[in-house]
């Protein structure tokens, strides 16, 4: 038996499991490694809209069919329940219609709560006084710590998955919300060494703290660090007096200004002059580039990508995928940005609406759009946003720079098959089948 072999599947959800430790070739009870990796899949894409479902219901937000939906999904992975593939295919793709309903209720949450995002500029660097930086996607727990530090002469920072709050025009009038340190969740713990500050982490993507800044971190919400502490409900006097209690920051100039929150509302008021551009052939394609950042060197692969792209091109980004290459000057195109930052993944149903307004704006299907999806997963919710883009009929979608672990053979095949599933490669000559040349 081979090591591919032994990982062909890992289930030990029961007591039959191969020598009482897993089944890794076939079930006992029978189940079949494909079938165990597309419960995998869904599992993943469950937990990726129970992460929205979170934020949606911070704000007051709920739906039952979504409910439904999970309590189906997850009894369907039980042991002894469901041993089909197709269903579970079927149910993947179900997962994705439900997960655009379930972004949709978080945008509407967001926009009926603070605003729809217009065009901002963030600053990078620091101002001097005492501070506090917020990570995660905590939109509520910002905007309430907003509230309690106002006055005080802290400043509060973004940093990494909030900065698309800076678009928001009911967080961004607090104005000691002073600009975005750090780039994607990976670069945390270099970046809270290096800042006297103290340190919020609201939801995912936080990481195990070094030493020499645990004592001045804390958690809200879902998110739970040991050693750290957690703050339950919304009173923040921790981490305020925390931050009075450090050395103030001194004056810093950044990296350069960053240009976040192109809603919906911003780009579709562009739709006619963008329409124009195309027909006249000064913009050949549009270009959706993101996902979720990750550490591997393959990503390096996104920001090459993007500055090889030729000047007639447009480029939509979102989540932390952005910061491979949102500090790149690309121009504009006879007054348009090449490069429109759409926020969060939390913000995908916008990429996704966007996407289906410009095929109703050129009377064409979405999949003959001069428009290329090119994106990256690390976690979670990029497996539930894939599944949302084949449930919708996107194909043709590049993916990379690895395949997630739970696709094997079989499911690629599908994937390829059923969706053009296309791998990323070379950026070069990426772009040149893209672009057909």
């Amino acid at each position: 038996m081979d090591n591919k072999e032994k990982l062909d599947m890992f289930c030990y959800q029961c007591s039959q499991t191969a020598k009482g430790t897993g089944c890794t070739i076939r079930g006992v009870c029978g189940k079949e490694a494909t079938v165990a990796r597309l419960q995998d899949n869904l599992l993943l894409a469950t937990k990726g809209m129970a992460a929205y479902l979170y934020h949606a219901r911070e704000l007051g937000y709920t739906d039952t069919e979504i409910d439904a939906f999970l309590e189906k999904a997850f009894y369907s992975t039980f042991t002894n329940v469901n041993f089909d593939v197709e269903e579970f295919v079927r149910l993947a793709i179900e997962a994705g219609k439900m997960n655009v309903k379930t972004m949709k209720l978080l945008k509407k949450a967001h926009i009926e709560t603070y605003g729809e995002p217009e065009p901002t500029q963030v600053h990078t660097g620091t101002v001097k006084g005492h501070g506090i930086i917020v990570t995660g996607h905590g939109l509520k727990a910002l905007e309430v710590l907003l509230k309690q530090t106002e006055g005080t002469g802290i400043n509060v920072y973004t940093h990494s998955e909030l900065l698309p709050a800076h678009g928001y025009p009911g967080i961004k009038k607090y104005k000691h919300l002073i600009g975005n340190l750090g780039k994607a969740w990976f670069d945390q713990k270099k970046l809270f060494s290096k800042y006297p500050v103290a340190i919020l982490g609201t939801s995912n993507c936080v990481l195990i703290p070094k030493e020499d800044y645990r004592e001045r971190m804390f958690t809200t919400g879902p998110a739970h660090l040991p050693g750290v502490q957690h703050i339950t409900g919304y009173d923040y006097t921790p981490v305020i007096e925390k931050a009075k209690s450090l050395p103030e920051l001194e004056d810093e100039q950044g990296e350069g200004i960053l240009t976040t929150g192109f809603s919906k509302s911003a780009i579709l008021s562009l739709k006619d002059k963008i329409k124009q551009l195309v027909l006249a052939g000064k913009i050949r394609r549009f270009f959706l580039v993101g996902g979720c950042d990750s550490p591997l060197k393959k990503a390096e692969y996104f920001r090459e990508f993007v500055k090889q792209l030729p000047q007639d091109t447009i480029v939509l980004t979102l989540a932390c995928g952005k910061f491979r290459f949102n500090d790149l000057n690309l121009g504009d195109i006879d007054g348009i940005p090449r490069l429109l930052d759409l926020g969060q993944c939390n913000d995908s149903i916008v990429a996704i609406e966007i996407a289906e307004t410009l095929a109703e704006l050129f009377g064409v299907g979405i999949n003959q759009l001069p428009l290329t999806l090119v994106l990256s997963w690390m976690e979670q919710k990029a497996v539930a946003i894939l599944w949302s883009l084949l449930a919708i009929g996107v194909k043709g979608i590049y993916l990379g720079p690895i395949l997630p672990a739970w696709v094997n053979d079989d499911i690629l095949k599908v994937l390829i098959e059923n969706y053009d599933l296309r791998l990323i490669g070379n950026p070069e000559e990426d772009i040149k089948r893209m672009l057909g040349s």
